[in-house]
Parts: structure tokens; sequence; C-alpha cells
């Protein structure tokens, strides 16, 4: 073939995380292999890639979205395959794991397009064509508010408009660090959202739970009496626990990704890690010395003092869980929780999403799947390679279904209707207008 010079286009070029985009490349020869590319380079300075090895159609086009990739990092008509296949390039150091640290500033992709069908040598050759786009996990007119009041590590981001907003308390697992992404995404779509490291600050970890509501409560653009918490592994634990037992914190509902109800009913955190660290003979290792912690909290216990007593619970409680979690007993405990709550007559409160072949980490859509990566628990001194599990195309698909559910089921919680939160179906491109 001559050297072509393809129109590449993306839209939109700049959008919300987990909306998606469509790529088109146009006026190639008709039948040509074309490898389109993705390069991301993290904040941490490792770069990641994907691709896919498309031809193009009698008119001289692909398009990502409608056409099959026929090799590369994902296979068949995957529109966003560009993203959630993201792996780091050949000769990175082992167990990253993609996270956005600043969500002030986008995540930057290129898209790039080169002839033939490419495997490796990216950074060698010269693309026909590139574009940088754009994916923001706050939405324009999103305000970010640190928050240290009382002794607090904590962000909270409201979003765009007068308000007021209901609000949602957003807990991570056993690293303790301040993540802000997903609480960004969350007031992105409407609803007001805490970010908080409970697991490193000075302040004990239960009277931060209890100031961290407050803020949300007694905060003039949030709903008072529509508080959600979501907790993902560790936090899913601190969540069950406020969920059953508070008596000054009142959920509307309550969302549990990867989590456990097994833990000490009596004390808190301290006495969880305290019981996990008593467990921890029961810890396995893989053939590759990456750690499995699942069989912490295994057999799920008879004894009623060693679980949340979720037939107590009030709120509507939505579980994410992945089958193939290797981290953390995710599934057995819903399966329990389910009987337990059966058990209550509580069981109209539950709603279970269950996904075959997903791992541990159940994240925003289109985030690469980490099968492993290293990890430090706030507990440790030294970091070690764990195994969270999951087969990547299964699980960037429950990460995609779980997170549209997770918004409807606090949508369904947190408003009376609809006609209250007129944003919630907003894209990015509206809410700049």
């Amino acid at each position: 073939y001559p050297m072509t010079f393809p129109l590449l286009s993306v839209q939109p070029s700049r959008g919300l995380l987990d909306e998606k985009f469509i790529v088109l490349v146009q006026s190639v020869p008709p039948g040509l292999q074309l490898t389109v590319h993705a390069l991301h380079q993290c904040e941490d300075g490792h770069s990641w890639e994907a691709f896919g090895h498309y031809t193009a159609d009698a008119s001289g086009n692909v398009n990502v979205s409608e056409d099959p990739s026929l090799g590369g990092t994902y296979s068949g008509v995957e529109p966003m395959g560009l993203l959630w296949s993201l792996t780091p390039i050949p000769g990175s150091k082992p167990g990253l794991r993609m996270r956005k640290m600043n969500v002030q500033t986008p995540m930057e992709v290129t898209i790039s397009v080169y002839q033939g069908h490419q495997t490796e040598g990216f950074m060698d050759q010269v693309a026909l064509a590139g574009v940088v786009v754009e994916r923001w996990y706050m939405a324009p007119g999103v305000r970010r508010i640190p928050i240290t009041e009382d002794g607090l590590t904590a962000t909270l981001f409201l979003p765009p408009g007068p308000g007021p907003f209901p609000g949602l308390l957003d807990l991570w697992g056993g690293e303790g660090k301040l993540l802000e992404y997903r609480a960004a995404l969350f007031a992105s779509h409407g609803i007001a959202s805490l970010a908080l490291d409970y697991l490193t600050p000075e302040i004990t970890m239960e009277t931060g739970k209890m100031a961290a509501y407050r803020v949300l409560q007694q905060h003039p653009q949030v709903l008072d009496s529509r508080i959600a918490m979501l907790g993902l592994s560790l936090g899913a634990s601190v969540t069950l626990k406020m969920a059953a037992y508070s008596q000054v914190v009142k959920l509307r509902c309550a969302v549990c990704v990867s989590g456990s109800h097994v833990q000490p009913v009596d004390g808190f955190l301290k006495e969880l890690l305290l019981f996990c660290r008593e467990n921890a003979g029961k810890t396995r290792y893989n053939e590759e010395n990456q750690v499995m912690f699942r069989e912490l909290l295994l057999p799920i216990p008879t004894d009623p003092s060693l679980k949340v007593d979720v037939g107590r619970l009030q709120c509507p409680l939505l579980l994410v869980v992945g089958e193939d979690d290797q981290n953390w007993p995710a599934y057995e405990s819903a399966m329990d929780m389910k009987e337990m709550m059966e058990r209550a007559g509580n069981s109209h409160l539950l709603t279970v999403l269950s996904y075959l072949n997903a791992g541990h980490l159940i994240e925003p859509p289109y985030t690469p799947h980490a099968k492993t990566s290293t990890f430090n628990s706030v507990e440790s001194t030294h970091s070690v390679m764990a195994l969270w599990g999951g087969e990547t195309l299964a699980h960037s698909r429950a990460q995609e279904d779980a997170w549209r559910k997770t918004l409807v089921f606090l949508r369904e919680n947190l408003y009376a209707t609809a006609a209250e939160n007129p944003q919630c179906n907003l894209t990015f491109t509206e809410l700049q207008m």
C-alpha cells in the first residue's frame, strides 16, 4: 500500500471515566490491516498500553465500537477494549496497579493508528495518526473540599449546582490511604461523596467515622436524612458494622463490594485486624509466591459473636462480589448473609450481584484489571504480592455492570423521585454547557 494518512477521531475526546467513546478511522484503502493502539503514562511514571488488530471495511473505515478486533490485548467487538485491557508495557516492574491519585487532572490516553497488525515496538514506529483523549473523574463544576477538622483525613466532593444533594461515605480497603477517585466519580453523578482515610490518621478509628458522618450530615448542601455508605474490602466490614449497630449513623442504604460480615462483633477495627493476625497461619501462597488471604475468614463461623448480625439491618443492602476473589471470601460471605437475612425476615432489603470469574478489585468501569499487585497493608512494614483473582474480560464486564447497577441502587434509595436529581443522567459534555 502507498503511504496512507487516515482520519482518526475519538468522540467524546473529553469525557467522564465511565463514559464510552467511539474511535473511528476513516479514509484508508479498503481491506488495509491496521493496529489501533492506546498508551497511558501513569502519575507514577509507568506506561500502560492496549491495542487491537482491525481490517478496514469496503469504505476504508474502522469503527472500534462495531468492528471486531482480530487480535491484540483484546479480541472481538469491544468498544472500550482500548481502556480495560491496558497492561504495563513490556519490561515494566511486576505488581503495578493503575490508580488515579490526583483527580483534578484527567487521565490522558493517546490513541494511535499503525499500519499492519503490530504487537510490539510501538515506541520505535511512526504512527499514521494520533489523538489525545481526556478521561475525568471530576465532571465540570464538581467541587473538591479537603476536610481536616476533628483530625480527619478526608475529601468532600460536591456535585455541580446548588443542591442540596444526598450524601455518600466512601471507604476503601486495608491499605489506609486517602483515595479520592471513586468519590469524585459519584459526585459527578449527583451524589455528595466523602472519601475517608479511616486507618492511618492519629484520630481513633471509631470516632473518625462518626466525625466523617457528621461532616456529611451537617453540611448545608447535603440532605441529612439521605446518606449512604459504600465500602470495598475492609471498608465493607466497617460499612456492615455501622449499618447494623450504630446508634448515631442512620443510613438510607449501604453498598459492600468484595466484603465480608465475618469479624468480632464486640470491638471494632482493631479487633478485626487482631482477629486476622491470629488467623495468619491460614494465609496461602501460590507457586509464584503470591499471597491469598481468603482463608483467614473461612470456614464462615457459626458463632454469632464472630459475624455482623445482618438480620438487624433496616436499610437496603447491595452486595457486589466476584466469584474468583482470592483475597477475601466475599461470595461465601454473601451467601451466608443471604441465609441470615432470610431467617430474620429482612431479606427483602438485600440485593446480591455475583460475578463469575471476577476478582476482588471491582473498580469503576474500564479500570484495567489487576489480577495481582503489590500490597502494603496498614498493619505491615513490608509489601507482598497479593493475588486478587479474576479473568480480565469477565472482570471488566463485571465492573461495568456493577457500576451501572450501583448508581441505580443509590438513586432509587437516595432520591424520592428522579425529578429531584435532574443531572444524574447528564453526560460530561452536557455538564460543560
